[in-house]
């Protein structure tokens, strides 16, 4: 292969929660021309369809039979509009709304249920065919795309990931506490590394990330850089 073509290929992208690493996928895949899909957006979905199913009770319990019917029959897709890509749900843009502190509360607890994972892994593996995709999430180099030609893995001390999560609330109009975030983003990192279906964890060939002192130039610099290693391997 001549050094200056790259081929197609699939680029994973884990991380925990608010490390950015739905930022970094997205501005990567725009740059190179890739496909990009939000894996979290996507369970981001799945809890607002449960909420707004009424199934989860007030203590957090979750009715998954009444879940894994609504899911069966849900569309989640994306869409390109004037604001960027749009996180669809049945036809309906609730981009705004999967990012509220209420979804966020309980987005882990329903990303945890064995058989809503299943499902958007089979549908995430499908965007995958064509490669030429930038896919981020908690198990895509692990259990979606575990034969990935890049895998990227980012972490940040949760102090520094709830900061920026508070900045981007408060910027979008939400009342909240540093605290409360930092207690959720906590929350969030001990039920994705501890889940008994696809734990978060960086697959043994992923190659890590702390993004805590980086600039975002410096951070999509490292990344196309590694996206050029990988894409020109034999």
């Amino acid at each position: 292969m001549n050094s200056k073509e790259l081929k197609p290929i699939i680029i994973a992208i884990d991380g925990y929660s608010s490390s950015g690493k739905s930022s970094m996928a997205k501005a990567l895949a725009g740059k190179i021309g890739y496909r990009y899909v939000d894996t979290g957006a996507m369970y981001r979905a799945v809890t607002l369809l449960a909420m707004r199913g009424g199934l989860i009770s007030g203590n957090g319990t979750v009715d998954e039979a009444g879940l894994v019917a609504a899911l069966a029959d849900a569309n989640i897709d994306f869409a390109v509009g004037a604001e960027g890509q749009r996180t669809m749900l049945n036809g309906e843009d609730v981009e705004r709304e999967i990012r509220s502190m209420e979804v966020s509360a309980n987005v882990s607890t329903i990303s945890a249920i064995p058989a809503v994972r299943r499902d958007l892994v089979e549908r995430q593996r499908i965007y995958g065919e064509q490669k030429g995709i930038v896919m981020d999430g908690r198990d895509i180099g692990t259990t979606v795309f575990p034969g990935a030609e890049l895998k990227i893995f980012v972490n940040a001390p949760a102090e520094v990931r709830a900061e920026r999560r508070f900045k981007e609330l408060t910027a979008k109009g939400e009342t909240v506490t540093y605290e409360e975030v930092l207690e959720n983003v906590r929350y969030r990192d001990m039920i994705d590394t501890t889940r008994a279906e696809s734990p978060l964890r960086r697959a043994d060939d992923a190659i890590c990330l702390d993004n805590s002192n980086m600039t975002i130039a410096e951070q999509d610099a490292w990344l196309i850089a590694r996206y050029e290693e990988a894409a020109r391997r034999d």
